[in-house]
């Protein structure tokens, strides 16, 4: 049995929040600084986060080695679970070459990169976002990307980035949800909120990815189509939010976004020059294959565009169907709660702690119903079931370090979260008075870049938040609506995120270059939304809902 405790190092809570930031700090430095593979970091920040779980904040080993335990197998199941069958998908459509054949579809809309990089990244990703979640738009998209001919790192880079404005909505608003719950808010109001916050962010999205695509010149040169993806979504997200339906708001902004750019590229083509640009946040564009123009020139069957389309088709209409109200209950029944054996955790209220409650939704979670899409696929493709079963090997061999990872990364988050490092970092920033309104974000920011999650993110501080907003005579609407927009911004940077996005395009053991390139993005998004949440407590207090 452990009880948490919040200020372990001389009932201090700003020495112990320097302490508890040692576990997320070294591992950063480790992969932004020093380069060190990720599963070698991850593995050896989890082994900081327990010394300190056990040597300062005085959690017996076992506790400390059942919530690592417990982590790691929430790693696997349900995120690793998602990120494998995506990416089973994606190699039988390369084993048939199919992929090949979306390449050639795609460059009949437009042949150029930096419009490519919003339709796929931005909207249909969000579009993922919205029905899934939990990774499955950076595995997906990241390899649509590299079908295109844009390069690895690059492909992945624009997958993270893209993955933000849709991520409070996603999985049909589980964030939200989940925040509703631990705050005591309604959820219809929180999204009202968020609406009104991550939509003015969407805006800006799409620029941000012709920039990495292309450098000044892309921006300069498709600013129309950007602008115009990034405007559509953000007013569809405000308006599905707060006049519709919470749940609906990122698959209607994706269609809307979507339809917007192929607007725009038809009334105005873009004509791309593929020379060198100036590398920024990704590298130079990147220039197509030497017979990619025959290729698009000889158009392929029918037959074989609709089959290339169908995977992602099925997906669609699989993760919609399981969102159907009657067949969502029907698989719920499959769905259970376990104590985890051995793990007695209490708040520092003492309180019991809901951690040790391990949810196995076995039919619910998407990687699941991705299993699902990827059967329906090997049928759609003619693919035999011997040759399917090679591919899903295949899978398994390229993500096998980002299994590591992935699973290392959320038994440090279990720790740090169960030994009270977590909150002692949050109550910390919760002390800031007025200020916490600029500092709300962060901490929602924070929390996905422990957990990969804007949910769990979500979970961990959304109570907080309301106390603190109420302590400081803060709108508690706000604060805990910023602790969901902030963490959106912390996905891209987040280990388990970085190594799905590098296993996805094969780069293994490139995350640091990877995760060199997106925080800098991560970081000018994030101050952008301190400085919106500042401004919304104050002179923009009208938005408050």
């Amino acid at each position: 049995m452990y009880r948490q405790i919040l200020d372990p190092v001389g009932h201090s809570l700003a020495w112990s929040s320097l302490v508890a930031a040692v576990p997320l700090a070294s591992l950063f430095v480790m992969l932004g600084v020093l380069r060190v593979r990720a599963w070698i970091a991850s593995v050896a920040s989890l082994a900081v986060a327990i010394v300190i779980a056990v040597a300062v904040y005085g959690m017996p080993i076992g506790q400390a080695a059942l919530a690592g335990a417990e982590g790691a197998v929430f790693g696997f199941f349900p995120i690793l679970w998602i990120v494998i069958n995506a990416i089973w998908v994606y190699q039988m459509t390369v084993v048939t070459g199919h992929f090949d054949v979306l390449r050639r579809s795609f460059a009949t809309v437009s042949d150029d990169h930096r419009i490519q990089a919003i339709i796929i990244a931005f909207s249909f990703g969000a579009l993922l976002e919205a029905l899934a979640g939990f990774g499955t738009p950076v595995a997906v998209t990241s390899v649509m990307l590299l079908a295109l001919g844009f390069k690895p790192i690059k492909a992945a880079v624009l997958a993270l980035v893209a993955n933000t404005a849709p991520v409070a909505f996603g999985a049909m608003a589980t964030p939200i949800i989940t925040l509703a719950k631990t705050s005591g808010l309604p959820t219809d109001t929180l999204g009202a909120m968020v609406g009104r916050q991550t939509p003015i962010l969407a805006v800006f999205v799409p620029l941000a990815l012709v920039a990495i695509v292309d450098g000044r010149r892309g921006v300069r040169e498709t600013w129309i189509p950007a602008l115009a993806g990034g405007v559509v979504f953000g007013l569809g997200q405000y308006a599905t939010s707060n006049f519709v339906s919470v749940p609906l708001a990122d698959v209607i902004a994706s269609l809307l976004s979507a339809g917007a750019v192929v607007s725009v590229v038809r009334i105005r083509p873009s004509r791309p020059e593929h020379v060198g640009a100036p590398v920024i946040a990704g590298g130079a564009a990147d220039a197509p294959a030497p017979d990619f123009a025959g290729r698009v020139a000889d158009p392929d069957p029918r037959g074989q565009v609709l089959r290339a389309y169908a995977p992602y088709a099925i997906v669609i209409a699989v993760f919609v169907i399981c969102q159907i109200s009657w067949v969502k209950k029907l698989l719920d029944k499959a769905t259970f709660i376990v104590h985890w054996p051995g793990l007695h955790l209490y708040t520092a209220k003492g309180a019991p702690s809901s951690l040790p409650n391990f949810t196995l939704n076995l039919l619910t979670t998407p990687g699941t119903q991705m299993l699902v899409a990827g059967v329906l696929t090997m049928v759609a493709l003619r693919l035999s079931v011997a040759r399917a079963v090679r591919a899903y090997g295949a899978t398994l061999h390229q993500l096998r370090w980002a299994i590591v990872t992935v699973m290392a990364v959320l038994a440090l988050a279990f720790v740090m979260n169960a030994s009270g490092q977590t909150i002692t970092l949050g109550t910390w920033m919760a002390g800031a008075g007025g200020a916490f309104a600029l500092l709300s974000p962060i901490l929602g920011w924070l929390g996905v870049a422990v957990t990969g999650s804007d949910t769990s993110s979500n979970s961990l501080f959304g109570a907080l938040q309301v106390t603190a907003a109420t302590k400081a005579g803060l709108s508690p609407v706000l604060m805990a609506a910023g602790n969901s927009s902030g963490g959106v911004l912390g996905k891209m940077i987040s280990p388990q995120n970085l190594a799905i996005g590098a296993a996805a395009v094969g780069v293994h053991g490139k995350e640091g270059d990877i995760f060199r390139r997106v925080f800098v993005w991560s970081l000018v998004f994030l101050a952008f939304i301190c400085a919106l949440s500042g401004l919304q407590a104050s002179l923009l207090s009208w938005m408050v809902p």
